[in-house]
């Protein structure tokens, strides 16, 4: 790694843990150094550019795709990059946080792919980041392998899933490393640490350094990545091109610019992923005000709703027109005991991706390894032997801006089941990632960040547009505070009430729950710890 540039102060200021130094070297932490001094700056650009947009709209202002960028999009000429060694079929995919036993786990699930998942799956308390990165260092040197207390052995196969990297979205910092005296910017953390580590080891293993990005916004924050990737593989002396990256659809704003994101990272791309709920969670923040955004409980927001069908439809167009892959939504249901119950959870995640997969999609995620072989049989039994469907180009697909925001066509009142069920899940995902779990079964699904954001900001908008009573609110929030003093007694409950009044009562409207609650309770908590 050149060594020309300036020296700079990298500090670690979480506390020690089990074999921390196998991955907080000296090198790795100059490595994350050089990325910080090269693009620190440009970040925090990208996110005054994000409040500046949200105000532009929020002022008026249509959404519309870019006149500026017409030009990318009508040239028929330019393709993304080939698909790489172990993307080329990605039917099924199966997501999680990079913990031990999920590692094992996912790794031998059957699925095509595994996203190992430092983001919305992850709560970022400072063992749980460097942990998962020993996590996928282990996994990739054979040496995972442990048996639990009663007994139960987790072994890697011989047939595993090919794994891609989701580091944090933009907006997060890593309290727990500094460079030059400033937090460093959690995606570059993430990325980078992976990288350094096991870039030449997946090249080894016949595969590459692969990537999901979260949570993007521009054409701007895509091309932020790619020079990124260029510059950690010129500094580790990669090729270019080497690395791989699939974009999330998950912002309403990304939605208008998919052609403008593979355009970017057009050496590095593998493709985009529809984003459901956290795409429903951007278009609330960003037309929250707006009574033709009001969206009905959550659960009956489909995938066939009008503008639902938009997103996705014109996703796998975009795709298809650029060589690239299409990857569908999550399957977050938790199979049970109970065998009429899984029925009903099987046909339900069945019918959803029979959809995908006709509509075009290439592959798409599930939560549960139970999952994964149902995912694969609908997919089989649209792919047969082709590891893809790239070659349908849907050109019968035309989707304007007003389709892509026809939410008016599906707002009904929320009912009280619903209410309640936002509050319940709001609740007790937050005591959760307070106590360091980013994934959580709740009421039959997995839960992450993504759930309780559109949780808490569905229950903003409510009471913005009062069609439910704030003292309503309240006292179901009590009740399901108490309820959940019951069922949790570790529950920091108090906590939990504070930081749901800040990111659902409040007036303004914070951008993420997860900057509030690292900054204000689970950095402090820690650092009194160590």
């Amino acid at each position: 790694m050149p060594t020309t540039a300036p020296p700079r102060t990298v500090q670690v200021l979480g506390a020690p843990g089990d074999r921390h130094g196998e991955i907080l070297t000296p090198e790795a932490l100059e490595f994350i150094g050089r990325l910080v001094d090269a693009f620190a700056d440009r970040r925090l650009e990208i996110l005054t550019e994000r409040v500046r947009v949200r105000d532009r709209l929020a002022s008026g202002s249509p959404l519309d795709f870019s006149l500026t960028t017409a030009r990318i999009r009508a040239d028929d000429s330019w393709r993304v990059a080939p698909p790489a060694p172990g993307l080329t079929d990605r039917r099924v995919e199966i997501t999680g946080p990079p913990d031990r036993r999920m590692t094992v786990n996912a790794l031998n699930s059957g699925a095509q792919v595994w996203m190992a998942d430092f983001e919305d799956a992850t709560s970022p308390i400072w063992d749980n980041i460097v942990g998962g990165q020993l996590n996928l260092v282990d996994a990739m040197e054979r040496r995972i392998d442990f048996t639990t207390p009663d007994g139960k052995e987790y072994r890697l196969g011989d047939d595993l899933a090919t794994i891609v990297v989701r580091p944090r979205g933009w907006h997060l910092t890593e309290e727990h490393l500094e460079v030059d005296g400033r937090p460093a910017p959690a995606s570059l953390v993430d990325f980078g640490l992976y990288f350094f580590h096991c870039a030449q080891r997946q090249i080894r293993a016949g595969y590459g350094p692969y990537f999901y990005l979260p949570k993007l916004e521009s054409r701007d924050e895509a091309r932020l990545w790619n020079d990124v990737f260029v510059l950690a593989q010129d500094l580790l002396g990669i090729p270019r091109g080497t690395i791989r990256a699939t974009v999330l659809i998950e912002t309403v704003t990304a939605a208008f610019a998919m052609e403008e994101m593979l355009y970017e990272l057009r050496e590095h791309s593998s493709g985009l992923n529809a984003g459901r709920w956290d795409y429903l969670f951007s278009l609330i923040k960003t037309f929250g005000h707006r009574t033709d955004f009001l969206l009905p409980d959550r659960a009956k927001v489909t995938m066939t709703a009008p503008f639902m069908r938009a997103y996705t439809e014109l996703l796998v167009r975009t795709c298809h027109r650029r060589g690239a892959h299409a990857i569908g939504g999550m399957a977050a249901h938790v199979p049970s005991r109970d065998a009429q119950a899984n029925e009903a959870v099987f046909a339900t995640v069945r019918l959803d991706k029979e959809r995908e997969a006709e509509d075009g999609f290439d592959g798409s995620w599930v939560a549960h390894p139970a999952l994964v072989p149902l995912c694969r049989e609908v997919f089989d039994g649209v792919l047969g032997t082709r590891p893809h469907q790239i070659d349908r180009t849907r050109n019968d697909v035309e989707v304007t801006a007003t389709q892509l925001l026809s939410v008016r066509r599906i707002s009904t009142p929320p009912t009280s089941e619903g209410l309640r069920t936002n509050i319940a899940v709001a609740v007790r995902y937050f005591a959760e990632w307070l106590r360091g779990r980013g994934a959580v079964a709740l009421q039959g699904l997995m839960e992450d960040a993504a759930t309780a954001e559109i949780a808490r900001v569905q229950i903003w908008q409510w009471l913005r547009h009062r069609v439910v009573e704030r003292t309503t609110v309240v006292e179901l929030l009590e009740d399901e505070l108490a309820a959940l003093g019951a069922e949790y007694p570790w529950a920091a409950v108090d906590e939990v009430r504070a930081l749901f009044e800040r990111t659902a009562l409040a007036g303004p409207l914070p951008a993420f729950f997860t900057t509030d609650a690292y900054s204000r309770h689970l950095v402090h908590r820690l650092e009194g710890q160590s």
